[in-house]
């Protein structure tokens, strides 16, 4: 039962971190119906900036922990969140009304830009990065799980980023605003929306929870790589067309289905084939995420839509 619960709790870590970058997918195209496919790359910006940030602390003599935590994610966030706000403003607004392809491959192709703009300008940027351990790493056993207090304050702190998120969009005044854009943008502008500034605060803040993403990441692992967004920019996706692209609920839903496909082919796979590897256990996740797709094109919770007449 122990080594369920650690398989499990690995499961639930995986499931926080592809979830939060699915939301960010949904916000996207739940607001300009675009695809932004260097959301990826957008986090490792987010991550490289939040350890650029602790680093500049700790070279100033600041020795607490807290604070380089504070300052990586403070640092983290305004760099994704201006970018975002930067790639909405010149990217992908301007193509608004241009075909889907054009925004599609812009974005695809700025994701390479960003990665290796990070890979060539960040110090020795090529090889992967050691980053510190910001939170307490104290753990305690129970048989076979062994239950790190740094993993359940991450567990936590995605679970209260998503549930902020959420609160963002369904009470507020700028949640109301962003719906209403997402519902339907032309009357919006009539009832005296700015449709550009949500826009732009949208991009923000799907762009700031990545950053989020890519700092969970790297205290999770205790190490970032350049090329890192790569993989999860595809899983975010993967993850958030299979909970239903534009489903704040689905995004989350997806992600953690992802998650647990992967964690149950890295166990079930050697056992039942011998000779597979649980390397295998991405192509085991994105298979069963292509049945699922078969069954149901919408997605698990498809978005809700109205006809206009």
């Amino acid at each position: 039962m122990g080594v369920i619960a650690q398989y499990v709790f690995n499961g639930l870590m995986l499931g926080m971190i592809y979830a939060m970058v699915a939301v960010g997918f949904s916000l996207f195209f739940g607001v300009l119906d675009v695809i932004n496919f260097s959301h990826g790359d957008v986090l490792v910006v987010g991550a490289f900036a939040g350890l650029a940030a602790s680093i500049g602390v700790l070279a100033l003599g600041v020795d607490s922990l807290w604070l380089q935590l504070l300052a990586a994610l403070a640092g983290s966030i305004c760099a994704t969140a201006l970018l975002g706000a930067i790639v909405a403003k010149f990217l992908v607004l301007p193509l608004r009304k241009a075909d889907p392809m054009n925004t599609l491959l812009v974005t695809l192709m700025l994701g390479t830009v960003l990665r290796e703009a990070v890979r060539l300008f960040y110090p020795d940027g090529s090889n992967p990065k050691r980053f510190p351990a910001l939170l307490p790493t104290w753990s305690t056993n129970f048989g076979g799980f062994n239950l790190r207090i740094d993993s359940v304050i991450l567990l936590l702190f995605g679970l209260l980023s998503i549930v902020g998120v959420h609160l963002l969009i369904t009470r507020t005044r700028l949640g109301r605003a962003i719906r209403a854009v997402a519902q339907d943008s032309e009357t919006a502008r009539l009832m005296g929306i700015n449709f550009e500034a949500v826009v732009l605060l949208t991009f923000a803040i799907g762009s700031g929870l990545a950053a989020l993403a890519g700092i969970m990441n790297g205290l999770y692992y205790n190490e970032i790589n350049f090329n890192v967004g790569l993989m999860l920019g595809v899983i975010g996706f993967a993850a958030a067309i299979l909970g239903g692209l534009g489903s704040l609920y689905g995004a989350v839903l997806g992600g953690f289905i992802f998650a647990g496909l992967q964690v149950f082919g890295s166990v079930a796979l050697p056992a039942l084939v011998p000779g597979i590897a649980s390397a295998y256990k991405d192509v085991f996740a994105f298979a069963v995420v292509i049945a699922l797709m078969a069954w149901k094109p919408t997605g698990l919770i498809a978005e809700r839509s109205s006809e206009r007449v």
